[in-house]
């Protein structure tokens, strides 16, 4: 009777845009030792990426690999916050019919969503009895808070400022930046690898001044960390949330109860690429031309077997191959991306990378796809 009614521990996991959310996921769900854990990865964009990257990973899959029904659940139609009386709660719901077969459960929220509003949803008394918070852990990307590319592109802050003399606050992606510090129970400064000492600790001591004095900072490079460190803090945080300061407002403030992320839009462009560096270049143009804070994609490379998957924070991507196109994919010949950013229309971006796209063929090379397929 006693295992029946134990609280089922929740790690809700948050961080702006390219912290490393998903290879922290990633990373926990690989080291899991046995623990059962249900994923719900929440989505900011017309494509499940971030599921898809999960999936490919073979999780929420069978030895097929084919998906399994309830065990990768993907809430795709916007910020967490704003979708939780929506989809979360009869999500959570069916996870306590499963209860018998969950040890943990794992969130990836958006990186523009905020968490306090979702910690607050655990005390609905459906729920409440079921799940506890376990902890809330923010990841913090090194390099960027470190260059302040954190609060919003340099250029459009400026611009902002500039607009209104007046302007006595942050800009809305460092006031969503200190909310998820805010509502932290641990503190992830990841991609120490490319920072050296001195912006470590410049980091340190900028998240400091956001959290709790007992909220403890940990370093990671690729969120590479030992599990007790990161499952088991047993902090019920839905029972103390409501004393964690924001820019934005309790779930329960009539003021604040629909508030919207309306300075971010999500478009996908998509195209036939010739190499990866022809990829990553057209993607580098849009983003030197609009206000684009990330870029998530797949990229269908002419004669390689594999899925080239293609992340960009600011001015910053990386790619990697993740699996070999399945037998119904093969004739797929398009590339797709979402660009998250400000003021984005999907038409002018669309024709933006089409001309990007001309222009980078002899960017490309296909000798260096060939090899990086022979390392993967």
């Amino acid at each position: 009777m006693q295992t029946s009614m134990r609280k089922i521990p929740v790690t809700i996991v948050t961080g702006f845009l390219g912290s490393g959310k998903t290879t922290l996921l990633r990373h926990i769900l690989k080291h899991a030792g046995g623990l059962r854990i249900a994923v719900i990865v929440n989505e900011f964009g017309e494509l499940g990426i971030d599921g898809e990257i999960l999936k490919g990973c073979g999780i929420g899959c069978d030895e097929t690999g084919r998906e399994v029904e309830g065990q990768l659940y993907e809430l795709a139609n916007g910020c967490l916050c704003c979708t939780v009386q929506e989809e979360f709660f009869p999500v959570m719901e069916e996870l306590v019919e499963r209860r018998g077969q969950i040890d943990h459960v794992l969130i990836e929220t958006s990186g523009l969503a905020l968490p306090k509003p979702l910690v607050q949803a655990f005390n609905w008394p459906a729920i409440k009895n079921s799940f506890t918070v376990d902890a809330v852990v923010t990841v913090v990307d090194g390099p960027a808070a470190a260059s302040g590319q954190f609060a919003a592109d340099p250029h459009a802050v400026d611009a902002q400022r500039q607009a209104d003399p007046n302007l006595d606050h942050e800009s809305p992606l460092h006031e969503l930046f200190e909310d998820q510090l805010s509502a932290a129970d641990l503190v992830i400064v990841n991609k120490t690898d490319l920072i050296d000492e001195a912006q470590q600790a410049a980091v340190e001591a900028l998240v400091r001044e956001e959290i709790p004095p007992q909220v403890k900072i940990v370093r990671a490079q690729m969120a590479q960390l030992d599990l007790h460190t990161l499952l088991g803090l047993n902090a019920a945080s839905e029972e103390t949330i409501h004393l964690r300061h924001d820019h934005h407002g309790s779930a329960d403030d009539p003021d604040h109860a629909d508030h919207h992320h309306d300075e971010f839009d999500s478009v996908v462009v998509e195209g036939r690429v010739s190499s990866r560096e022809a990829a990553i270049h057209a993607l580098q143009q849009l983003v030197q031309t609009h206000t684009i804070y990330r870029v998530k994609g797949f990229a269908a490379l002419p004669g390689a077997p594999m899925r080239l998957v293609i992340q960009g924070v600011g001015r910053r991507f990386d790619s990697y191959f993740d699996r070999r196109w399945q037998a119904d994919e093969t004739l797929l010949t398009l590339s797709r991306f979402v660009l998250i950013g400000e003021d984005l229309e999907q038409a002018a971006l669309q024709r933006a990378f089409d001309a990007a796209l001309g222009g980078a063929d002899a960017v490309g090379g296909a000798a260096h796809e060939a090899a990086a397929l022979r390392e993967a």
